[in-house]
């Protein structure tokens, strides 16, 4: 079984990282890190700030940054990286996340958003989507705080990241 967090470097993403981190310890269960990134979609990598206002995409750097900022936070989690479309709906995105839940035999998913699983949702909601998923459970993180994350990333003894394979030379 497998605690997994879809991840987009959001600060709701990074504390549903940090919960996971600390239900992996009290399971004993390892941490998958998600993140689905659209082939080439330059407007969609600003929003998210996986890249600068005049910064061309390059799929490779904006891997290695998800990935080095998952190390950062939770240093033995895995990370998986999935590719769609440019212009993937949300619900394509929902539904690659769903697969990779059941893919890695997830027992939990935990999702950093401030409106996932509520009565009421848009349609365009990911995090709804995968919430409505009944394969395993939802931990719904709607706040960032308590504010482990920033003293995890600076108390870490982990200065290389796990791996150098999303790392561009």
């Amino acid at each position: 079984m497998t605690l997994v967090v879809p991840f987009d470097g959001s600060a709701l993403a990074e504390a549903a990282l940090v919960r996971a981190s600390e239900f992996s310890t009290v399971l004993d269960e390892p941490v998958l890190a998600v993140s689905v990134v659209p082939q080439g979609d330059k407007h969609y990598a600003r929003e998210r700030g996986w890249i600068g206002p005049e910064e061309p995409f390059d799929q490779e750097t904006v891997v290695g940054s998800l990935h080095e900022q998952v190390t950062a936070l939770c240093p033995n989690a895995d990370f998986r990286h999935v590719v769609v479309d440019r212009y993937a709906r949300a619900g394509s995105v929902a539904k690659r996340v769903r697969r990779v839940a059941r893919e890695a035999d997830a027992s939990m998913v935990f999702i950093g958003s401030e409106n996932a699983g509520r009565m009421v949702t848009t349609v365009s909601s990911v995090g709804a989507s995968v919430a409505a998923d009944d394969a395993y459970d939802v931990v719904i993180v709607r706040h960032r705080s308590p504010t482990k994350i920033a003293k995890l990333r600076d108390a870490s003894p982990h200065e290389a990241s796990k791996s150098d394979f999303y790392r561009p030379e």
